[in-house]
């Protein structure tokens, strides 16, 4: 039988590709907290998503968590606050706006943790392109310290632009008694302010 390559089948092998088994089962778990698809609120998926997050749920949690979970999906769906909410993060401030938080700590705490992810992966993505451009062959013998700081001042460039030079002079001067001044940049006459 003569099968045909789909763009999904594509797709899937890319992804396969791409992602660890490990990763890919991440991205199951976070899928089951997806309030759009209500229906499809697996438990078990989302007690392993406690169970990947082992510093943030210990034994005791993992073993309250399925009830704590069954009963929150049960009172979700019985509350007219939660009706048409199709976003995670509105379902994080339903649960703040009335108290639920403080109820069901533990789911909570889930979708907190699936809300986060996604923005510390890309932060941490910019941060490991930012070492391989400041990084390189010439400058490898670069200390931990100073690569620590050209890191900073490159990942956080528009809080650095925003920053006067001169301020950055004094700072400098400040830091410890010096034997000379940085030298004050020279204003040629025709430059000068009218």
């Amino acid at each position: 039988m003569l099968r045909f390559f789909l763009p999904r089948d594509a797709i899937l092998t890319e992804m396969n590709h791409r992602f660890t088994e490990v990763s890919s089962e991440l991205l199951v778990c976070m899928a089951a907290v997806n309030p759009r698809n209500s229906s499809s609120f697996y438990v078990d998926k989302l007690v392993r998503l406690g169970e990947i997050y082992a510093e943030d749920f210990d034994v005791g949690h993992i073993l309250v968590l399925p009830s704590e979970l069954r009963e929150f999906h049960f009172r979700v769906r019985n509350n007219n606050e939660f009706v048409g909410c199709t976003e995670l993060s509105k379902v994080a401030e339903i649960m703040v706006k009335t108290k639920m938080n403080t109820s069901y700590p533990l789911v909570y705490r889930l979708i907190e943790l699936t809300l986060i992810l996604p923005v510390a992966t890309a932060s941490l993505e910019r941060v490991f392109s930012a070492m391989s451009l400041i990084k390189t062959n010439l400058r490898n013998k670069m200390g931990d310290e100073w690569l620590n700081d050209l890191m900073i001042c490159y990942v956080e460039k528009e809080i650095f632009r925003s920053i006067s030079n001169e301020k950055i002079i004094e700072q400098f001067e400040a830091m410890k008694k010096r034997r000379m001044l940085v030298p004050q940049k020279k204003v040629a006459p025709n430059e000068e302010e009218e």
